[in-house]
């Protein structure tokens, strides 16, 4: 029988109390390619608007496609110095899959030398406007997949080693569409793995029915990339049976879209930003490493995505591969917790910058 995803003891309490380092060697699932712990995500590289919170501060004016690439590529140059070896792209993130699959080629980049995710099921549709009334749109249908697969190998070609379908929901009926099943389980053939990415208060119950989904005696997915973050817990034992049960597992959006990261200047999150910041002050860290820390030190989480779009934040992200949180910190994050509704509705609400 599977067990709750809310454990006893605290509705949206961890499964376990976790303890190990962030710096741990690890793979993408237990028999997948090595990974770093941290990976870069392309969300908002790949586009000139985003919903993360400082956006305006972090990119200025100058948004055009060309000096989007360039600071693309600016950010991909400094993760690969520290180490970066994950890359995390997607169809609808406007070009990132070209900045990507160009930056891989200008530097000779090896597929084995590196791991690559993209994902397929929403189409960019804001051509390049941040004050778009309409960013993107979404369908998880057999031909929307077969557009777009031929679209991300154009741009990713042999580095593409995970393709995920985007935001998977129960509504989509994607799970119980046996001809898209068939096409996802037939890139397997093809040396890439199959995945799916969750967001909204029903990760725990999508993840759940992804880990057991088989098709003709073989599990479908072989990865799953949901929200976790110290304010919204609510998938963490799912991520943990999935990951038990031979899954990789990646973690988005751990800053909460910066509101982990002192990027609100809402009178609602002050208590948030105060308590993080006194700890973050204690242990010599900035307040986004210390958030990171909190997902990297998950057991079941294999890579932990930053956002970064500057040089600066990534380095500030990757302080927290320095980082053992110890029982002080814990207990100020678990005083964090929000239910997942009223998380998901908050983040349904940020605009696009």
């Amino acid at each position: 029988m599977r067990r709750s995803a809310h454990p006893i003891g605290s509705r949206y309490a961890d499964p376990v109390t976790p303890h190990a380092r962030p710096d741990r060697p690890r793979t993408l699932g237990p028999n997948g390619p090595a990974v770093s712990p941290l990976g870069l995500g392309l969300a908002a590289l790949g586009r000139p608007g985003y919903i993360n919170l400082g956006r305006d501060a972090d990119l200025g004016r100058e948004r055009s496609v060309a000096a989007m690439e360039a600071r693309a590529h600016q950010v991909l140059d400094e993760a690969w110095r520290a180490g970066v070896r994950y890359f995390d792209a997607a169809r609808s993130y406007g070009r990132a899959e070209a900045f990507l699959g160009r930056w891989l080629a200008k530097n000779g980049i090896a597929p084995s030398a590196v791991v690559v995710g993209s994902k397929w099921g929403y189409a960019y549709t804001a051509d390049w406007q941040i004050d778009a009334d309409v960013h993107e749109v979404k369908e998880l249908s057999l031909p929307r997949f077969r557009t777009q697969w031929a679209e991300t190998r154009q741009h990713l070609g042999d580095h593409l080693d995970l393709y995920q379908v985007h935001s998977l929901t129960l509504s989509s009926g994607a799970l119980e569409d046996r001809p898209l099943l068939a096409a996802l389980a037939a890139l397997k053939e093809k040396g890439v793995r199959v995945g799916l990415s969750t967001s909204g208060p029903d990760q725990a119950e999508v993840i759940a029915r992804a880990t057991d989904l088989q098709l003709d005696g073989v599990r479908v997915f072989d990865a799953v990339q949901s929200t976790w973050n110290v304010l919204e817990r609510s998938a963490a034992a799912a991520l943990a049976e999935a990951h038990a049960a031979g899954m990789g597992v990646i973690v988005k959006e751990a800053l909460a879209n910066g509101r982990l990261a002192a990027r609100s200047d809402e009178a609602r999150d002050a208590a948030v930003t105060t308590r993080l910041q006194a700890e973050a002050t204690r242990l010599e860290v900035p307040v986004d490493a210390l958030a990171l820390a909190a997902a990297l030190a998950q057991p079941w989480a294999d890579v932990v995505l930053s956002g970064a779009v500057t040089p600066d934040q990534l380095h500030s992200n990757l302080r927290a591969l320095e980082l053992v949180l110890d029982e002080r910190v814990w207990a100020t994050l678990d005083s964090l917790i929000e239910a997942p509704e009223a998380y998901w509705a908050r983040r349904a609400g940020l605009p696009w910058r």
